[in-house]
């Protein structure tokens, strides 16, 4: 060793210690030798072999800590740090318990684990809801109630405006701890930090109630669950019952009268005034439509003070607020009467509800007929047959008077579509017969339009940005100025050469038609580039992926140039309805449209709408984004409070953001607490606006009368989502036309009108002769 002859060095080493046991100083001087010289993986492996050999011959503390300093080196190979762990394990388990040295082995054992959490810790996200949730069920399983209540804590620390989170926190103490003042203490901050969440206050009222709090504190607290400003009103009718069941509990009815049961019956009577008033004011609604309220105030006046006539005088107030005309609303009143009443009474009950009942009146003809039968005399008997018959009479005639009014509007309407068919048909005809001129030809396009998707297609006589060389030919230019009045500049006669092969271009192109016996297996697609080259090849790639293609007719117009949309057949109907889901694709810059294939004139009022129109708690409308906001981008900001489930950024129909998105989330809990924190944030120098969807109501048009004037007298908002259409002209002048009262904008379907705007609809325009229009006309 001191000549420096490691190669002899080495084979003397290994003879020795095959003949004797060598000591561990030996061993430390042969491996600290090899580690030296030890610098690829294949030489590690043969030093790991070494040190496997050296901790066989004695005790050797000094050799196990040797050896596992050594295999940190190699922690970060595949499994290093396991590796690691195994060699400080099995050093403890030979030498741990030295006196002397036994210490330092468990000092670095210690050491590298702290290494291990200190660098894991810097690279660790602090946990997201789900991670806790899962958490959570896992310290459930185990049943430590005090890991539990800390990784509740944990988890409401870092996602404080999740109800539901809270709601089984406060569960699991109601349940399991029944501590008084932690769980006092959790319910109050459940209800500071979500006081929007009526459940919570419904749980914290009973909690109290459960611990015996003083019932002056319980009544403060409902008070201020009433100024929490919930969002919904049957929210108010869940408070109002829960402290009402609270009152019922605490009266004493074996007494005939009571300080608590004067305090139940005015508590019952504050809560109809107060649905009546403050909520209806608020919500345009009572949130109690089958006065429950009320009918419990019934049930606990007859059944338990046996008081009949108060129950009586309720639900006659209960059947004059709307209720008379539905049959189980006068079977409830029937059943309390048979209760707790009198079978005079309940006859009478009967007899009004075969009388006033239009939603099921045979139910309750026949339990009116089961009590007679049981109970009433032959008098009895005969009146309620007579009464029921009649009555069953007159509701049978009703319904066949209907149905011939239904299948009269319906042959109505065939006959409308005929006649239109018929018109257009003439219409066509007549401009065949004449000489087409320059200026109609465009008009004539329009007219050639089919009857197929005429919600979803945009009309083809328009001029799109972007579409075409964006140079107006002079025939165009022609037919712009004559809608004015103005002539155009002369145009040059084209040559005959010129007109011939326009001619023959025409004459080529074939007409489109569809099978309507087909339309179950055909899809109309619309929202095409004008410039789309060979669209039936485009296309029948495109829609391969959904099944087998039968065939892809495009449309084109007179000219030849493409319409912008065509019919996509199927071999089997199940193709169609996968086709469907390629709604919105994106195709050449522009969102493409894709809608079943139905007859307008069968349908008039069918309309294709994807998306919900009702609240969706779980979902967000967000407003205020900037045009360059991708989806991704999105997400990231959005997927902080929850998971994200989708994204849909709003565009027009050329494909273009409109700075508006619905963002859909896994749950409800998830989608309020993002809107706390994202309302009013920065995106891009933006200001975002954040909501919970809730779309306006896209209520159907009613048909207007046959005539020209009828179009003057249709609001704007009946279009539809996409407003009137360039190509529906108003023919009346602009001086005559009145300016409509203005009309706050709308934000996320809440339209806000000024305090000069009736809710009323606007009138019907009188319809005006020649001479009233003249007379207009002089006065201007």
């Amino acid at each position: 060793r001191q000549e420096g002859e490691l190669v002899k060095l080495r084979r003397a080493r290994q003879k020795m210690s095959e003949l004797f046991p060598l000591t561990e100083e030996i061993w430390l001087d042969w491996l600290k030798d090899e580690i030296k010289m030890a610098s690829e993986s294949s030489e590690r492996e043969k030093v790991y072999e070494l040190f496997e050999r050296a901790v066989k011959d004695y005790i050797c503390p000094e050799i196990w800590l040797e050896y596992a300093q050594y295999s940190i080196g190699g922690i970060g190979q595949e499994g290093g740090i396991e590796k690691v762990r195994s060699i400080f394990e099995r050093a403890l388990t030979a030498v741990g318990l030295h006196v002397t040295k036994g210490t330092a082995l468990w000092e670095a054992y210690r050491e590298f684990e702290n290494a291990i959490l200190e660098t894991a810790q810097l690279g660790a996200e602090t946990p997201k809801l789900a991670e806790y949730q899962a958490y959570i069920d896992f310290e459930m399983k185990a049943g430590d109630p005090a890991r539990i209540q800390l990784i509740y804590e944990r988890a409401l620390a870092e996602n404080c405006l999740v109800p539901d989170l809270w709601a089984r926190y406060n569960q699991y103490l109601d349940r399991q701890l029944k501590v008084k003042e932690l769980v006092l203490s959790a319910h109050d901050r459940a209800v500071r930090n979500c006081p929007w969440t009526v459940g919570l206050w419904i749980r914290y009222l009973l909690a109290m109630e459960r611990h015996r709090v003083d019932h002056g504190i319980i009544s403060e607290m409902f008070e201020k669950a009433l100024n929490a400003g919930f969002i919904q009103a049957t929210d108010y009718v869940e408070i109002w019952q829960a402290y009402l069941d609270y009152l019922r509990r605490r009266v004493d009815f074996t007494q005939d009268s009571s300080k608590e049961l004067e305090e139940l019956r005015s508590a019952f009577a504050r809560a109809v005034e107060y649905l009546k008033q403050e909520v209806e004011e608020r919500f345009s609604e009572s949130g109690d439509p089958s006065c429950t309220i009320m009918q419990n105030w019934a049930r606990v006046e007859a059944r338990l003070c046996n008081n009949m006539q108060k129950a009586r005088e309720l639900w006659d107030n209960i059947m004059t607020k709307g209720n008379a005309k539905y049959a189980n609303m006068w079977l409830e009143y029937y059943n309390l009467e048979r209760a707790h009443g009198d079978t005079q009474h309940c006859r009478k009950a009967l007899h009004r509800a075969v009388q006033c009942t239009s939603d099921y009146p045979e139910h309750v003809c026949e339990v009116l007929l089961t009590l007679e039968r049981i109970e009433g005399t032959l008098e009895d008997w005969d009146a309620a047959v007579q009464k029921t018959e009649n009555r069953l009479a007159r509701v049978n005639e009703q319904r066949a008077k209907a149905a011939e009014k239904e299948a009269a509007l319906a042959k109505q309407e065939e006959e409308k579509a005929e006649q239109r068919k018929q018109a257009r048909a003439e219409k066509k005809a007549s401009k065949k017969a004449k000489k087409p001129r320059i200026g109609d030809k465009r008009k004539a396009d329009d007219d050639d339009e089919g009857e197929w998707g005429q919600e979803e297609e945009e009309q083809p006589s328009k001029r799109h940005k972007g579409d075409g060389d964006g140079v107006l030919l002079e025939e165009d230019m022609e037919v712009e100025t004559g809608l004015f009045g103005r002539s155009g500049p002369e145009k040059p006669d084209r040559p005959a050469n010129q007109k011939e092969k326009a001619s023959t271009s025409r004459k080529d192109i074939p007409k489109v038609l569809h099978d309507s016996s087909k339309d179950n297996v055909t899809v109309f697609v619309s929202n095409l580039s004008y410039n789309m080259a060979d669209p039936e090849v485009k296309l029948k790639e495109l829609f391969e992926s959904c099944g087998e293609v039968a065939e892809i007719r495009p449309v084109f117009s007179n000219k030849g140039t493409f319409r912008g949309y065509c019919y996509v057949e199927f071999k089997e109907e199940k193709s169609a309805l996968q086709a469907l889901g390629l709604d919105r694709k994106v195709v050449e810059g522009r969102p493409m449209f894709v809608s079943p294939c139905v007859d307008k004139n069968k349908n008039p009022d069918f309309k294709v709408f994807r998306y919900s129109t009702t609240l969706e708690k779980h979902k967000l409308f967000i407003s205020g984004l900037p045009f360059s906001c991708t989806k991704e981008e999105l997400e990231d900001v959005c997927k902080a409070h929850g998971n994200v489930k989708d994204i849909r950024l709003v565009t027009n129909r050329a494909g273009k953001p409109k700075g508006l998105a619905y963002v859909e989330y896994e749950n409800e809990a998830q989608a309020s607490q993002a809107v706390l924190k994202m309302d009013g944030l920065t995106v891009k120098e933006h200001v975002i606006k954040v909501a919970i969807s809730n779309p306006p109501l896209r209520k159907l048009p009613d048909k207007p009368e046959a005539g020209r004037a009828s179009q003057f007298a249709v609001p704007r908002q009946i279009y539809g989502a996409r407003g009137k259409g360039r190509t529906q002209l108003s023919m009346m002048p602009r001086a005559l036309q009145r300016q409509s009262n203005p009309v706050a904008k709308a934000e996320n379907g809440m339209v806000q009108n000024s305090p000069a705007t009736s809710s009323e609809p606007p009138e019907e325009p009188k319809k005006m002769s020649n001479a009233d229009f003249a007379k207009m006309l002089l006065k201007k």
